[in-house]
C-alpha cells in the first residue's frame, strides 16, 4: 500500500477543523477536504 501522507493529512485536518470551527474558517476546512480527496483518487 503506497498512500501519500499529505492528502491523508489534509483530509484529517479538514475534518478536525469542521468539528472545531473556532480554529479556522469553513472555507479552509472544505479546501483541505477537497485536496485530500482529490489526492487519494
Amino acid at each position: 500500500m503506497n498512500i501519500a501522507i499529505e492528502p491523508v493529512l489534509a483530509l484529517v485536518i479538514g475534518i478536525l477543523i469542521l468539528l472545531i470551527p473556532r480554529f479556522l474558517n469553513y472555507l479552509v476546512a472544505v479546501y483541505l477536504i477537497v485536496v485530500g480527496i482529490l489526492g487519494l483518487i
